[in-house]
């Protein structure tokens, strides 16, 4: 199965043979694959040379590893417009799945000052410091940490963050208009690996999101950690 006189590097012929294992067994997504001793006596290499195969397939996204388990198939990333503002609960229920939340810290705390800047707050005022995971059929997609001002929520119930803010807010008569997102790549916490369930240093995405009012006043401030190997963002561009 493994040719090492080949000019095809050993690695690159074990993804090749473990993706063939994969459809010819037809794995589904949430099933394990054999252990890395498995495969390298399977093909008569090291372990090392097996584990760069594996990491490989989860960088692509077919694999993905989960701390003190092992690895197994990927389930399809949920792909996530960035055209127009929605909420979390509202992108889930719209591809049929069941959005949930896992409250971690719900408190009033004293704003800090580069959360102060973005809600155009004073240092001695109050914000709402929320922290949560984000869930889709109870599987951990994202871990966030929201910054709502005191002044403009007040007594915002503990109960509403079970369920869509976003509808609650509006219901109070606020109108969401618009928001500026930042996207970047970066590298799990051993917090962060462990509240998502991911190995520590497993890629993620790193956002952060303010949302203004219609009305131009501060909402939020978001910033949240997502899984890259169950989440991608996609955008449509347009020649200009």
């Amino acid at each position: 199965m493994i040719d090492k006189n080949s000019p095809i590097p050993i690695y690159f012929q074990i993804e090749e043979n473990i993706k063939r294992l994969i459809h010819e067994q037809s794995l589904q997504p949430g099933d394990s694959i054999p252990s890395e001793r498995e495969f390298s006596d399977m093909f008569n290499v090291s372990r090392m040379t097996v584990r760069q195969a594996i990491q490989n397939l989860v960088s692509e996204g077919l694999l993905y590893r989960e701390k003190g388990k092992g690895t197994f198939i990927a389930h399809q990333k949920i792909q996530q417009p960035l055209e127009g503002l929605t909420s979390f609960t509202e992108d889930m229920k719209k591809r049929g799945m069941t959005p949930g939340n896992r409250l971690l810290h719900f408190r009033k705390v004293q704003v800090k000052q580069s959360i102060a800047e973005k809600l155009k707050l004073e240092l001695n005022e109050q914000v709402y410091e929320i922290e949560r995971i984000r869930l889709a059929d109870e599987t951990p997609m994202a871990f966030e940490t929201l910054y709502l001002p005191v002044s403009l929520l007040q007594d915002l119930p503990k109960e509403i963050l079970h369920h869509s803010l976003y509808q609650y807010i509006e219901k109070l008569g606020l109108t969401i208009g618009n928001a500026q997102q930042i996207i970047e790549a970066s590298t799990a916490t051993e917090r962060e690996a462990n509240i998502l369930g991911i190995e520590e240093e497993a890629p993620v995405l790193k956002i952060e999101r303010q949302t203004f009012l219609k009305n131009g006043q501060p909402l939020e401030v978001v910033r949240s950690i997502y899984r890259s190997d169950r989440y991608q963002f996609v955008t449509n561009m347009k020649r200009i």
